[in-house]
């Protein structure tokens, strides 16, 4: 039997087949200017973060920026991904963290050891910022080959993951946007989990959003029902005032059904959930991936690579080691 060439292997060692069906649960307040969100990574969180021997704060970060690109991806109205880059002269020199379409979420930090204990050593709970320092955040819409990327990028302003990202809504979408993020290793192992509210235009009050076809929380509509407030922008305070009463161990809970979180949010304004979406394990990496890489390399390169006749290349997001006997890897020839 014929082993199958590198390039042409879209085989890869075993990850964790872990979906959360009931991740993402997007939501409106019908008859006022707000949409949103409510995120809850559940057992994923654990399977993403604890693959990366990170310190936790940056693993606290890394969950905080999955459960927010988890948010902002199920709002993409076709395939492609949605993804977070953050630079910085911080001990965090780098945070990648991106989510299809489908829900496949994945991530990777960078950090300096060194640094990252000095930080450790002066503050035990160091804040976004202190590990991010001073950069830029990067938001990009990706809809994949052949088509044009759209990518927004703002400078490092607040202390916080979630005022970062606000920041990113305010100056570059121009969309009022507000974020809640919070990322803990509880009893259970990690867990993470995001409240997102955005401000939308209105059209036809709360008829239209008792439109057939929505799936709606019936039970929760009456309040909606019996007074409006005087402008949409009282009706957005109103919203803003109520979603910052949702404490972390809500967001976080496991056995608390999403429902339930935003029936105690929002019943006084009424609330309406539309049809959850899924999240998984999402890395894409493949042998297959990797052998194009390395055949990218001149061949005296691929010889000072190998270690015991193997090249070995792990994956920065699943934390995976491939290995690639030398004598397959061809490269790139030596020019005269």
């Amino acid at each position: 039997m014929v082993d199958t060439p590198a390039f042409l292997d879209s085989n890869r060692p075993d990850v964790p087949d872990i979906v959360v069906p009931r991740g993402v649960t997007p939501f409106f307040l019908p008859g006022r200017p707000v949409r949103g969100r409510l995120v809850r990574l559940g057992p994923l969180a654990d399977a993403l973060l604890s693959r990366h021997d990170n310190p936790a704060p940056v693993t606290r970060l890394a969950g905080e920026a999955l459960a927010l690109v988890a948010g902002l991806a199920s709002a993409l109205k076709f395939q492609g991904s949605f993804s977070l880059q953050a630079k910085g002269d911080g001990p965090v020199s780098m945070l990648l963290a991106d989510c299809t379409d489908s829900g496949a979420l994945r991530f990777h930090a960078r950090s300096d050891p060194d640094r990252m204990a000095a930080t450790l050593d002066a503050d035990a709970a160091p804040s976004a910022r202190s590990l991010l320092g001073d950069g830029y955040l990067a938001f990009t819409v990706d809809q994949g080959e052949g088509m044009d990327r759209h990518q927004g990028i703002v400078a490092i302003e607040g202390d916080t993951l979630s005022t970062m990202a606000g920041h990113y809504f305010e100056t570059s979408e121009q969309h009022a946007c507000w974020i809640r993020l919070a990322c803990r290793n509880t009893a259970s192992g990690w867990r993470a989990g995001a409240l997102v509210l955005e401000r939308i235009a209105t059209e036809g009050g709360i008829d239209d959003a008792l439109a057939p076809g929505r799936e709606l929380d019936n039970h929760v509509l009456d309040a909606a029902r019996l007074s409006r407030p005087d402008t949409d922008e009282e009706a957005w305070i109103n919203a803003l005032a109520l979603a910052a009463t949702l404490g972390e161990d809500e967001l976080l809970e496991d056995d608390l059904p999403p429902e339930q979180v935003l029936f105690r949010l929002f019943h006084e304004q009424g609330v309406a959930a539309d049809r959850p979406r899924a999240l998984a394990y999402g890395c894409r990496c493949s042998r297959a991936r990797l052998a194009g890489i390395l055949e990218g390399f001149p061949a005296e390169d691929l010889d000072h690579m190998q270690i015991g006749g193997d090249i070995v290349m792990t994956c920065e997001f699943c934390a995976l080691d491939f290995r690639f006997p030398r004598e397959t890897v061809t490269g790139l020839a030596t020019r005269t």
